[in-house]
């Protein structure tokens, strides 16, 4: 069919326009060709699982912390971190596996006691949680009482009662926080009163404090601070 310049000029305009709108390729069609696509190391964090966590063990072993980050990828980094006056310090660091798996571990040989966290970072990505509390304790001696000094004042001004939690110590400043460990449990008390002066006894646990740990007569308990 033959025709004029004109209706050749406006079907050539038509038939380009069509054809550029019927190639147009979306752009995600676009970054998978070119191998652009979302990685899975640039997927935002949605957990930070732990499977397993030893957080209360003895001078000079180690602490474990392990577990998984969903989704899961390899390359991102995860950080055991505690924090010591107001900033937070890195004490083992790991790289995820393909499976998204990391496992840290710390060995600290004189006793501590310190708030635990994770942090995960990895492609512009981060994510935090604060797992507990590290205890690295050391065997102390220790005695208890309370019958008889109920009603009593105390070394460090109050008064003792049938459920007062806290210890007597001959020099820990009045209020220092300690943490005891006895039979699997744990309690974290006040210095509240001095003493104990028999032998090399080191804390006095008050009855309260006795109970809750099922510490009976006197002999070795865990501690730290």
């Amino acid at each position: 069919m033959r025709l004029s310049p004109l209706r050749r000029g406006l079907y050539a305009a038509a038939l380009g326009t069509t054809m550029t709108i019927v190639g147009a390729v979306p752009a995600s069609a676009q970054d998978r060709d070119q191998g652009t696509t979302t990685s899975p190391q640039t997927a935002r964090i949605s957990k930070v699982g732990v499977a397993k966590r030893r957080l209360n063990v003895r001078a000079g072993r180690k602490a474990v912390v392990a577990g998984t980050v969903l989704p899961r990828a390899a390359g991102r980094i995860a950080y055991l971190q505690i924090r010591t006056g107001r900033r937070w310090h890195t004490i083992d660091r790991d790289r995820t596996g393909a499976r998204g798996r990391y496992a840290l571990r710390e060995r600290r040989r004189t006793p501590m006691s310190a708030r635990v966290r994770l942090l995960v970072r990895g492609h512009g990505v981060r994510a935090k949680r604060r797992i507990g509390r590290m205890n690295v304790y050391r065997v102390a001696l220790a005695s208890w009482y309370g019958p008889g000094f109920y009603g009593r004042r105390t070394g460090c001004g109050g008064t003792l009662g049938y459920s007062q939690l806290g210890v007597a110590h001959k020099t820990l400043p009045c209020g220092t926080k300690v943490t005891l460990r006895h039979n699997g449990r744990r309690v974290r008390v006040p210095v509240i009163d001095r003493g104990p002066y028999v032998g090399a006894r080191e804390y006095d646990l008050t009855a309260a404090t006795a109970r809750k740990l099922r510490f009976r007569g006197h002999g070795g308990i865990l501690t730290t601070r």
